[in-house]
Parts: structure tokens; sequence; C-alpha cells
């Protein structure tokens, strides 16, 4: 079995019992979302672990082939021609290798959230849309669904029943808000309980964003 992915650890109480993984953009790493925890509104809700793992690094394509973060290669710009399939599954596996942890630190399934930005976001709804018990809930940021044309023969029934918060930005020139948009309307078609927001702002963040993230997770944690 390959080695867990480094990450960093943001506990916000003593023996938390619930499981946040969270997964960066392309070439970022786990430290770019560390200060967002200090930003969301958790009060009452159950100690929390935020968990931010860094990708490996591998070279990628549209970049030049230069060596970054990643956690799959990306070929073209559309995102869809020619994914990386490869990649995909393999960092699948390493973030369930993270569920698996925390599964025998005593966190249930239904305890355990997974959240990502962009490429980050793409993980966890290939990971989470996959897992054979429903999860506490998707947080998916600025991203879309990757091999969508394999999901409905892929997805495990039990993940119906995840709640997906899936948030982007209207203006969003890295990935489209039309391509989110198709992301969303399969996965409804599917059965999925989507809670979609967008926001007024490019690929990135924003106030309002980051106030709907702490209601949701009030919502699928209290």
């Amino acid at each position: 079995m390959s080695t867990l992915l480094e990450n960093i650890v943001v506990d916000t109480a003593p023996n938390p019992t619930v499981s946040v993984i969270w997964m960066h953009g392309l070439g970022a790493d786990g430290n770019d979302f560390v200060p967002l925890v200090q930003e969301l509104d958790l009060a009452g809700l159950p100690g929390i672990r935020f968990i931010f793992p860094h990708a490996n690094t591998i070279p990628v394509t549209i970049n030049n082939g230069y060596v970054m973060r990643a956690w799959y290669d990306i070929v073209a710009t559309d995102l869809t021609r020619r994914e990386d399939e490869a990649g995909l599954r393999a960092s699948q596996a390493q973030i369930e290798a993270l569920i698996a942890r925390e599964k025998g630190r005593g966190v249930a399934a239904n305890r355990i959230v997974l959240a990502g930005f962009s490429q980050g976001c793409a993980m966890a709804l290939q990971t989470g849309l996959r897992q054979a018990e429903p999860l506490a809930g998707l947080l998916c940021l600025s991203g879309y669904l990757p091999l969508a044309d394999k999901i409905a023969a892929e997805h495990a029934p039990a993940s119906l029943s995840t709640p997906i918060f899936m948030a982007h930005g209207i203006a969003d020139p890295v990935v489209p808000l039309m391509r989110a948009g198709q992301s969303r309307d399969l996965l409804k078609g599917l059965g999925y309980q989507i809670e979609w927001h967008d926001y007024p702002m490019q690929h990135s963040l924003c106030q309002e964003e980051i106030d709907d993230i702490g209601l949701w997770f009030k919502r699928v944690l209290a």
C-alpha cells in the first residue's frame, strides 16, 4: 500500500468526532485553505478535524509539462478531452486511504466530509460518489465532475443520500460556469440532492460563499 499523503491537521477541539478532508487546487498545496478554518462560523458544532493533504507533484501538460502539485494531469483547456483517468483513480485511492485512517480513529463515514476547490473539487466528487457508505457531505467549490461519462455506472447507490454543496463563480475563467452547471444537472438526474450557489466572482472564494459554507456545515454536521 502506498504511503499516506502528507497532510496538515487542524483540530477545532480536543478529540474531534467529525473529519473534513479538504483537497487543494492545481499548483497549490494543503496550506491553501488552512486559514479558512478561522473564517468559518462553526459555533455549536462538535469538534472537527480538518485534514489538508498535499497532492503529489507531477508534470502538468497544460502548463508545458511543469512539475507541480496536482491530483491528475490536465491535457486540454476544455477539461474533458483525454482526461487523465489513471491519475484521477490513483488520487482517489490516496484520498480513500485518508478516509480509512479517519474510520480507524473512530470517525464514522457519515461524519466525514470531503471538500475541495477546483481540481480538489473534482477529487471530492470522484471519490465521494463511489463510497459504499454515505458520507456527511461533499463540499464542491469551483470545480466539475470528472469522468462524467462513467459516473452513472460507477456511483455507489449509498452515495445518493450524501448531501452535496456546489458553488461557483459566474465569471470563472478557469472552470467555466457552464461546465459546473452540466455537472450539477447530471448529478441531479442521477438523484443526488444538490445545494447550488453561484457568486459574482472569478476562480476564487468570496465572503458570502464562506458564510454559506458555515451554514451548510451546521446543517450536515449538527
